[in-house]
């Protein structure tokens, strides 16, 4: 890992080459996906077999699109007993953190009779897209679904490819908890397309959430606007706080953690001592060792991670809320005080005992969260993503009367004449 420290001259720059190494890995696949979902858009499921076939290496039939409830019912059978207490356990905790996210309408007279307020309603249909490449993830469907149940969509559809065949019984059973409608064997670009134009199989819906290798995230960039989306995220990273009060291999296992998802994730170690970063380095080297996804972190932790050494707490804010990271680990003591003045995080985890890993699965709060530094504009995945307001307006003749001519004076001032004149007949002019 690379080693920065802010005394240096050249600091700031190498800081900055750090962030932006990962941020700027996107890749142009905008030909490849437009052509995807222009085909999906006019063919509908012939090309959608035809993808599938092409990049899942599996032939199916416009019957065998859907998974059938047989076959769903066959794969959870050979689930063990024990990931399936644990994806209950989970879907009890996320359901109760999210359920304290709601949020009602309201309505209100003001002074002159005018009632206003605000009105709520879910959305009707979403697609939940859960990966199915290199690794497949019954946490990301309770996460990316829970919050929808929560907010009373009626109806959550499921695209989860299934390369050369292979199908998880944990997405399946985790589907089957969250009540899910259908679940569709497809994936990439094209699932993508599917959602958003709808075939003769698919339906069409009004959001679609859940993460994706670069195709899909750049698939979701491209029909935004025709379709909702939750956010376009990047690959996982991770921020740890930790000095001398901590144990250094903890804090390595930490910085691995989010290393093994991606080549392209970024894990940065911030602290104040460079003995403790020497300790955190020498942890690495032997904890890498024992993962199964050893090659994958090594380059993560190769290209883009770091160690970054500060004088002193103010230096550790100014320099976590400059890099705007996704999971934050603050395990120094009296991380509470320093949580305080942190504004640009899409999660954060404190004390020693809060490993990231704890809230990918089953803490409570969501795992979809703001990458590449929009966190300092962006929040997590939460109930407010399936929800539309509405705002209400019912003028009084006297609240019209009142506040009229205001209206007036502005929209002549604007130039717009018909809205001034749409305004005068209520007042008798």
């Amino acid at each position: 890992m690379k080693v920065l420290n802010t005394k240096n001259k050249n600091f700031k720059k190498n800081f900055e080459l750090i962030l932006n190494s990962k941020r700027n890995q996107s890749g142009d696949n905008t030909t490849i996906v437009k052509k995807i979902l222009k085909d999906i858009n006019r063919d509908g499921d012939k090309s959608l077999l035809k993808y599938t076939k092409k990049f899942d290496k599996i032939n199916l039939t416009p019957s065998r699109i859907q998974l059938s409830k047989n076959e769903i019912n066959k794969h959870i059978k050979t689930l063990d007993s024990n990931i399936k207490k644990s994806i209950d356990v989970a879907f009890d905790r996320i359901k109760n953190f999210h359920k304290r996210q709601i949020t009602k309408g309201f309505k209100f007279k003001d002074k002159y009779g005018n009632q206003l307020g605000y009105k709520i309603n879910p959305l009707e249909k979403i697609g939940v897209y859960v990966p199915g490449g290199t690794a497949s993830y019954p946490s990301t469907l309770l996460m990316n679904s829970i919050p929808a149940i929560v907010a009373g969509v009626k109806n959550i559809y499921c695209m989860m490819p299934t390369p050369n065949g292979n199908i998880n019984a944990g997405v399946l059973y985790a589907a089957k908890k969250c009540k899910i409608k259908s679940i569709f064997r497809v994936g990439g670009a094209q699932a993508i397309g599917a959602l958003t134009y709808g075939t003769k199989s698919i339906p069409k819906v009004d959001k679609i959430v859940g993460p994706g290798n670069i195709f899909v995230a750049t698939a979701k960039k491209e029909v935004f606007g025709t379709v909702g989306i939750d956010m376009v995220a990047g690959p996982s990273e991770i921020t740890v706080v930790a000095n001398d009060t901590n144990r250094a291999d903890w804090t390595a296992i930490d910085l691995l953690s989010q290393a093994e998802h991606d080549v392209l994730s970024q894990s940065i170690l911030v602290t104040t001592s460079v003995k403790f970063a020497e300790k955190v380095i020498n942890a690495l080297s032997k904890e890498i060792k024992k993962l199964p996804r050893k090659k994958i972190a090594s380059m993560s932790l190769k290209k883009f991670g770091c160690i970054i050494i500060c004088k002193n707490n103010n230096e550790i804010i100014d320099i976590v809320n400059q890099i705007a990271p996704e999971h934050l680990e603050i395990k120094i003591k009296k991380s509470e005080q320093l949580e305080k003045k942190i504004t640009n995080a899409g999660s954060i985890f404190l004390g020693e005992y809060s490993p990231e890993a704890i809230g990918d699965y089953l803490a409570g709060p969501n795992h979809v969260l703001p990458t590449s530094g929009s966190a300092r504009f962006a929040s997590g995945l939460s109930v407010n993503d399936f929800l539309k307001r509405t705002s209400l307006i019912k003028c009084s003749k006297r609240g019209v009367e009142k506040i009229g001519q205001m209206a007036i004076n502005l929209a002549n001032y604007e130039g717009l004449h018909a809205h001034a004149m749409s305004v005068k007949k209520r007042l008798g002019n």
